[in-house]
C-alpha cells in the first residue's frame, strides 16, 4: 500500500503571533487567579506523555508525592511546548508526525483527611505547523546534527498520519487550541515515604479525533519519596492503567499499561535546585511494524527550580527522548509554577 500524505490546504501555512495571544491571555489569567493560594513543598515535577499517539492511549504519569496541606487547595500550572519529526515507513506502513504541540496544565489538589486527598486536573492543548522549524534546523546545524527526517519535509507545515499494513489509517487535522481529558483522582499517603493515586481520566477532549483518548481510562500511580540528605532528594514511581482499545488503530492498541520513574533534586544554594527524572512506560502499540509505535517509551526530564519567599515554586526544563524511534518527543519545552 503506497504512502499515504494527506494535505491540508487551509493550514498549511506559517504560524501567526496571533496563535501566541491566546495562550499568553490564559497563562496569566490562571496566574492571577492562582497567586493569593499558599504554597506547598514539592519533590519534582510532574510529568505525562505529550506525543498525541501515546498521550491518546495512556493515563499513566508520574505523580509527585503531596506532603499534607489542611486548610485549603494547591495549585500548579505547567507550559510544555514540543517540535515534533518522525518519518517512518517500513514496507506496507506508514506513520507521519511532523507538529508543534502546545499543552497548558492547571492541577488542583485538597486534602480531604489527614492522609487523604483529591486531584483534578484539565489541560488546554494545540497542535498545528508551528514556527520553530527553522531555528531547530539552524541549531542542528551549527551542532551538525543531521535530522534527515526534517529535511524532507517543508518548514512549519503540518502532518500527522498513520497507515497500518491491515488497512487502518488514521489521518489527523490540526486544530489552534482545545480543550484535552479532564482527571480526577483520590490520593492516600500511606506513609512519609508512599503515596498512591486512583485517577480516572474523562472522555472530555474537544479537538479533533486521535488527541483524546475517547474513553475513560483508569490508573493506580504509585510514588515512593526517600530524603538521602538535607540537600538530595529521591523519588521514584511504578504505576498501572487500562485504557480501552478506540478508533480505527484499535486492532494494534494495547490496554493494560505500565510506567515507572526515577529521579532526584538536587539543592544548590538557598532556594535554587536541579532535578533529572527518567520515565518509563510500556509500548502502547503493538505489532504495527512501525517503531516509534510499537517501542516502549524512554525519555528523560531535567531542569532548574526556584522557590521565591512568598512560597511559590518557579521550574524551567525540557524532556528528550533518549531512544531513537521511538514515541517519547524528541524536544519539549517545559515551563511550570506551583502555589
Amino acid at each position: 500500500m503506497g504512502t499515504m500524505k494527506p494535505t491540508y490546504p487551509a493550514e498549511r501555512t506559517l504560524v501567526k503571533p496571533s496563535y501566541l495571544q491566546p495562550v499568553s491571555l490564559a497563562v496569566v489569567l490562571l496566574l492571577a487567579l492562582v497567586a493569593p493560594l499558599r504554597a506547598f513543598p514539592q519533590g519534582l515535577p510532574a510529568l505525562s506523555p505529550v506525543n498525541p499517539v501515546a498521550a491518546s492511549r495512556s493515563g499513566l504519569s508520574f505523580e509527585p508525592y503531596r506532603d499534607p496541606h489542611p486548610g485549603g487547595w494547591t495549585v500548579a500550572v505547567a507550559l510544555d511546548y514540543a517540535s515534533t519529526i518522525e518519518d517512518n515507513a517500513p514496507s506496507g506502513a506508514t506513520y507521519l508526525l511532523d507538529t508543534e504541540l502546545l499543552r497548558l496544565r492547571v492541577g488542583a489538589a485538597r486534602d480531604i483527611g489527614r492522609n487523604t486527598f483529591v486531584l483534578l486536573d484539565g489541560d488546554i492543548r494545540g497542535a498545528y505547523g508551528g514556527f520553530l522549524d527553522g531555528f531547530l534546523n539552524w541549531y542542528h546545524g551549527v551542532l551538525g546534527i543531521e535530522v534527515p527526517e526534517r529535511e524532507r519535509r517543508p518548514e512549519n507545515d503540518f502532518l500527522y498520519s498513520v497507515e497500518l499494513r491491515g488497512g487502518s489509517i488514521a489521518a489527523r487535522r490540526p486544530s489552534d487550541l482545545f480543550l484535552g481529558d479532564l482527571r480526577v483522582g483520590l490520593g492516600l499517603r500511606a506513609s512519609r515515604a508512599l503515596q498512591s493515586v486512583l485517577a480516572l481520566t474523562l472522555p472530555t477532549a474537544t479537538g479533533p479525533a486521535g488527541y483524546g483518548r475517547g474513553v475513560v481510562s483508569v490508573s493506580l500511580l504509585n510514588t515512593v519519596r526517600a530524603p538521602i540528605n538535607p540537600r538530595l532528594l529521591y523519588e521514584g514511581s511504578l504505576s498501572a492503567g487500562y485504557t480501552p482499545a478506540h478508533g480505527p488503530l484499535f486492532t494494534s492498541q494495547e490496554e493494560l499499561l505500565v510506567a515507572a520513574s526515577s529521579g532526584l533534586r538536587f539543592r544548590l544554594w538557598g532556594r535554587q535546585a536541579l532535578y533529572g527524572n527518567l520515565f518509563y512506560h510500556s509500548p502502547y502499540y503493538d505489532r504495527t511494524s512501525l517503531p516509534s509505535l510499537d517501542r516502549r517509551e524512554l525519555s528523560v526530564d531535567f531542569g532548574w527550580l526556584l522557590a521565591t519567599r512568598g512560597g511559590t515554586e518557579w521550574r524551567v526544563g525540557m524532556t528528550e527522548d533518549l531512544e531513537p524511534s521511538g514515541p517519547a518527543i524528541d524536544l519539549v519545552f517545559r515551563l511550570g509554577a506551583a502555589f
